[in-house]
């Protein structure tokens, strides 16, 4: 390829794994010298930026999360570290959100914890705007299986950049793609292996929602397939909560989850960035409630294995009370 992504040259280190600070992410430590050499090599030839191939919404708004990912890293103490989203990020832009860049590392972290270990979920249903990186550059357990929701288009040509530049996975693990104009996305992530009696983790960030009603329905999709105690974590879009009148955000959203099986938090970003260290987040209310919710009721398959336990049982005790008779 004519010129690769300058953040991969200059972040992706010998390991295909790329770890942040606290031990989730392998801290990559760059020098002042280097660091110099990395801003004068900002300009990118056009020719590798997505923007200028489609400016459908959803392209338009996939690579501007994609360059406020890009600006983050380039922070001197960053809070996560993507080195493929200058790939996408068309060079001239500027543009930060702070908010988007603290929910990017709460759910990196809750990725990362809830996945570890041999118990762990290694089933990961990323909901997303097609330009999602996490497959990439997160450590991801062994075994883990991971799949993007999106839409076609936008990660048929972010997946095209990706390849170009040697982006991969970690090895043992898989990632598989369910296209967001399937007919019928729960049927499909069970066509391709989801099984609903093993542990998962469901993320919600950038994903295209034309309305109340299409999210209710990514919540009974995840209602189904969810098991017991697992979690669904990410970004509402604020605009959502203004749809039904006489209620107040928090209350909205604990009636609307409670109805899929769902208990909810909010999760403050001010309250996250204390944790983190950082200074105020932006000024203004957010665009997004950030939230992290756990199921509460069994999904259809431990529901499916439960009545097939019951009608053995019951067959077994009809058969030995006809052998007393």
């Amino acid at each position: 390829m004519e010129l690769e992504c300058f953040l991969v040259r200059c972040f992706v280190p010998t390991s295909p794994s790329i770890l942040h600070r606290q031990s989730f992410f392998r801290e990559s430590r760059i020098n002042s010298s280097r660091r110099k050499n990395i801003y004068a090599s900002l300009k990118v030839n056009a020719k590798t930026n997505i923007h200028e191939d489609d400016d459908h919404p959803f392209f338009r708004s996939a690579i501007s999360r994609a360059s406020y990912r890009f600006q983050e890293t380039l922070r001197p103490e960053p809070l996560f570290v993507d080195p493929y989203a200058g790939c996408f990020a068309p060079p001239n832009l500027k543009s930060t959100d702070q908010n988007y860049c603290i929910g990017t590392r709460y759910i990196d972290d809750q990725l990362i914890t809830v996945t570890k270990g041999v118990d762990g979920a290694k089933q990961v249903v990323l909901f997303t705007d097609g330009m999602d990186t996490r497959a990439y550059r997160l450590n991801w357990p062994s075994s883990t299986v991971i799949y993007d929701v999106s839409p076609q288009a936008v990660f048929n040509k972010a997946s095209e950049k990706l390849r170009d530049v040697g982006a991969k996975i970690p090895r043992s693990c898989l990632l598989l793609h369910v296209p967001l104009e399937s007919s019928d996305m729960q049927q499909l992530l069970s066509d391709k292996g989801f099984n609903g009696c093993r542990p998962s983790i469901w993320v919600f960030q950038g994903f295209p929602v034309a309305n109340l009603a299409s999210f209710k329905e990514i919540l009974s999709m995840v209602g189904n397939l969810a098991m017991k105690g697992c979690l669904f974590v990410g970004e509402l879009p604020v605009w959502l909560t203004k749809t039904e009148a006489g209620f107040k955000a928090e209350e909205w959203m604990h009636e609307l989850f409670m109805g899929y099986g769902f208990r909810v938090r909010i999760i403050g970003y001010d309250g996250v960035a204390r944790n983190l260290g950082q200074q105020q987040v932006a000024g203004g209310d957010p665009d997004n409630l950030l939230f992290v919710a756990e199921h509460l009721q069994f999904s259809d398959g431990q529901m499916e294995i439960w009545r097939r336990e019951f009608q053995r049982i019951q067959e077994e005790g009809d058969e030995e009370g006809f052998e007393e008779l």
